[in-house]
């Protein structure tokens, strides 16, 4: 008997210990815990009081490559536009080509690809629209000009000697900046100073007499585009001659006045045949001869420069077959649409060409890619060997020939 209560009790010891030692493991792994947690915060304590400046780091968004576990996948993330109209679309939807260079169309059209934009190429020689891509586009009333509107800032300033090829001003400190330099880098506060130094009916005459605020061409359909009256109230005439504030330009308007800087100073009335029969019977149409044969060479390096180094390098410059040009960027007030402008001429062999760009839609749309399509048009009608063959030109007959700009 006696034995038997010695042997339970025992049995209660023992079962009373293999119960309680878990519970006092895990309270002395809690308490190790403890401990570590306690030296490692001491740790950063110390680290802390030593580091003098530690910069956030910024966040950069990159690439999400999902992999097969649903929780990685990338959550849809919601932008808002701004801007009214898509940067991509059909832009070749009711063209009428009848008459049209199919060669160059063709070269356009590849080179505009899905882009939502027009694209105007001319004979600087004759006035004749050789095609338009996107005419629906090509005949509205404009848009602003963003900073194309310097060559007119340019060439003003030019013939009223306020502006010379050996001009040095200041647009920021300390820096000083030729007319070469401001043209290639579309420097905003150059062109300003220009315009301020201008006036605004100074500014005004040579818009005008440059073919701003009226029809370019003989089409029918194609609205001009509109000078005001007065200059802007958010920053008056500078804001006109850097941004062109208060302006619509359509791609006509700015085909035409390259033209005139690429053929020496003829203003022609734009004409776009409509039949191989109208092609047969062209004859050019001048509107009036301006005054900047001697400007002319002092703002033509600045428009390669800008394909060499500047604004325009998408265009790709190739000394054997320079582009001179002109990039244009801006939100225009009144759609509001984002817009990438380029006005550029060539010279290769005997052909001369103007390639106008005109790009709306969004944050991809600007300048440069603008240049970039227009040095695709280049290169592709070079490829077709088009600059080197002879020039099938109408009579000349030069039915106006009123000087001005002076």
């Amino acid at each position: 008997m006696h034995f038997q209560r010695i042997s339970r009790f025992l049995s209660f010891l023992l079962a009373a210990g293999l119960l309680t030692a878990p519970m006092f493991g895990a309270i002395a792994n809690t308490k190790r815990r403890s401990i570590h947690r306690a030296a490692g915060t001491a740790k950063r304590a110390r680290y802390s009081r030593r580091t003098v400046s530690v910069k956030p780091l910024a966040f950069v968004p990159t690439a999400h490559h999902p992999s097969s576990h649903l929780s990685r996948l990338p959550k849809k993330r919601y932008v808002l536009s701004t801007w009214t109209e898509p940067t991509f679309a059909d832009s070749t939807a009711g063209d009428l080509i009848d008459g049209e260079d199919l060669v160059v169309r063709r070269a356009a059209v590849q080179a505009l690809g899905p882009f939502n934009g027009t694209v105007v190429v001319t004979d600087p020689t004759t006035g004749r629209i050789l095609a338009i891509v996107n005419q629906k586009l090509a005949y509205k009333s404009g848009f602003q000009p963003c900073s194309t509107i310097k060559l007119v800032a340019a060439l003003a300033g030019l013939n009223e000697e306020i502006i010379n090829p050996e001009t040095l001003l200041q647009p920021q400190a300390p820096r000083r900046m030729t007319l070469t330099e401001a043209i290639a880098h579309s420097n905003n506060l150059y062109f300003a100073n220009v315009g301020t130094q201008l006036g605004y009916d100074r500014v005004t005459k040579y818009a005008r007499l440059f073919g701003l605020g009226e029809k370019a061409s003989t089409i029918e359909e194609e609205q001009p585009g509109v000078w005001p009256s007065e200059p802007p109230a958010d920053g008056g005439v500078g804001m006109m001659t850097s941004f062109g504030l208060g302006i619509t330009l359509t791609p006509l308007e700015l085909a035409d006045l390259v033209a005139a800087i690429a053929n020496g100073g003829t203003l022609y009335q734009l004409q776009h045949p409509k039949s191989q029969d109208e092609i047969a019977q062209f004859v050019p149409r001048v509107k009036r001869r301006l005054d900047i044969e001697q400007a002319i060479p002092i703002l033509k390096p600045g428009m390669m420069g800008a394909v060499e180094f500047g604004t325009a390098r998408r265009a790709s410059f190739n000394p054997s077959e320079p582009i001179f040009g002109k990039t244009g960027t801006c939100t225009d007030k009144n759609s509001p649409i984002h817009l990438g402008w380029f006005g550029s001429f060539n010279e290769v062999g005997s052909k001369k060409l103007v390639v106008v760009v005109l790009l709306t839609g969004g944050k991809p749309v600007n300048g440069p890619v603008a240049s970039g399509i227009a040095g695709e048009v280049y290169k592709n009608l070079s490829q077709e060997n088009y600059f080197g063959q002879s020039s099938a030109v109408g009579p000349m007959a030069l039915i106006s020939t009123q000087a001005c700009c002076r």
